[in-house]
């Protein structure tokens, strides 16, 4: 019989405690499970994928999203590169944090321990299910999964393999629930005593929608507006090749850059020479005006600053100085990820304490924003709120702390009369 979102959240609830207390062997032996699984139904994956595909083009999906649909024998592949990447890592939880001496014989320690119970709520890239279910279960949480509607039948057959291999380990069935329909998701924002933290993966529109209906702790993944800064101290040809990949590595993902910003004094002779190389991709241009008057691109409105088109489109933006694109930056971001380039010291150093995002770089990339890149073993998503996690949210994202204390017959009425006289002597943590 199908259960109830509210069933299967009590059922995450109470595998939770469980799963919470598996040791690392346990959970690590459940993850290369996990990866065998996949490898042992490649065949049957890749065939519930191409029938997600056909509707996908049926509904004429834009190429993007479609590539990032597709899960082909070369994404499983790395699917499992990335399962046994996972595993390799050190277990996240029973860290010692900190660890002191409140009085003799009565010590204080800070000890890394699961959040209980996710609901995620992503794209339509079957990957992402893997990805977010694998951290979940190293972390020691239990999970409620909902993916885009156009990877439906993709994520059941994923979900029907994971959960079969992982529970033939001994880890307790409820460890995860895949919600299948908008109603679903609605019906989740309300099992507040069940769910302790929600994560969406979409638009800022959706994530408001999000917190605005429910009581749950909200950690947003929303838009991902980024910048690319090429300030007058830039290496040109740096400035070209990164900005290149910054934005055509790859279109339909969050940490593409969406706007160039140029400084004014290098404008003209790095206008040309990036366009150039922008538009042998397949770069649609937009500019300022002074953009159009060098590169005669096409012109942007104030709407193309604050859009990020997951396209092959690029807005440009020629500004007077790092002063000038940090304030443009913080206007019309969404404090995601953005980049300056230069050799420039002071430049740098401005960019890097001004800039009010979740990843700030310096001569690189904005794609490397990721989990997997940060050694993170993946994610369940780039956080752009300001507490708790920010940026790529790895095991250390899913994971709280507790207070233990260990005494010795120590009372709060003997800390009064003398008896046991506070110390507050900081101990090594890493002999707790």
């Amino acid at each position: 019989m199908e259960r109830t979102v509210a069933q299967t959240a009590r059922m995450a609830r109470e595998a939770s405690r469980e799963l919470s207390a598996a040791t690392i062997e346990q959970r690590n032996r459940a993850l290369d499970a996990m990866a065998a699984a996949l490898n042992k139904n490649r065949a049957y994956l890749v065939a519930e994928n191409q029938l997600d595909l056909e509707a996908a083009r049926a509904d004429q999906l834009d190429a993007p999203l479609m590539s990032r649909l597709e899960l082909n024998d070369k994404k499983i592949s790395q699917l499992i590169d990335g399962l046994q990447a996972l595993i390799r890592l050190p277990d996240p939880l029973n860290r010692t944090l900190m660890a002191r001496e409140l009085t003799p014989g009565l010590d204080l320690y800070r000890v890394s321990c699961p959040i209980g119970v996710l609901g995620i709520v992503f794209e339509s890239r079957p990957d992402a299910l893997v990805q977010i279910a694998s951290l979940a279960l190293k972390s020691g949480n239990a999970v409620l999964l909902k993916g885009g509607r156009e990877a439906a039948k993709t994520n059941a057959a994923l979900f029907k393999v994971l959960d079969r291999a992982v529970r033939e380990t001994g880890i307790p069935e409820g460890w995860a629930g895949l919600l299948q329909t908008r109603e679903d998701v609605n019906a989740m924002l309300s099992l507040e005593q069940d769910i302790d933290l929600l994560i969406p993966r979409g638009s800022n529109a959706f994530v408001r929608y999000i917190m605005e209906h429910t009581h749950i702790l909200v950690m947003g993944h929303a838009d991902g507006l980024c910048h690319t800064y090429v300030d007058a101290g830039a290496d040109l040809d740096m400035a070209v090749s990164v900005t290149v990949d910054a934005k055509t590595q790859a279109y339909a993902v969050c940490n593409a850059t969406e706007t160039l910003l140029v400084h004014r004094d290098i404008a003209e002779k790095f206008l040309p020479a990036a366009a150039e190389a922008l538009q042998a991709k397949g770069v649609r241009l937009l500019g300022d005006e002074a953009a159009q008057r060098i590169i005669g691109c096409e012109p942007a409105s104030d709407e193309d600053w604050a859009t990020e088109y997951l396209a092959p489109v690029l807005s440009i933006k020629v500004v007077s100085g790092v002063e000038e694109a940090s304030a443009h930056i913080n206007r019309y971001g969404s404090h995601h990820t953005d980049a300056i380039i230069t050799n420039d010291e002071l430049a740098k150093q401005y960019f890097i304490s001004h800039v009010d995002s979740a990843g700030v770089y310096v001569n690189c990339s904005t794609r490397f924003a990721d989990g997997y890149r940060y050694g993170f073993g993946a994610e369940v998503g780039i956080s752009t709120s300001r507490l708790h996690a920010r940026g790529p949210v790895g095991l250390e994202g899913l994971c709280t702390y507790k207070y233990i204390l260990l005494g010795s017959g120590q009372t709060v009425a003997g800390t009064l009369d003398g008896t046991y006289p506070f110390t507050h002597r900081d101990l090594d943590c890493g002999k707790a």
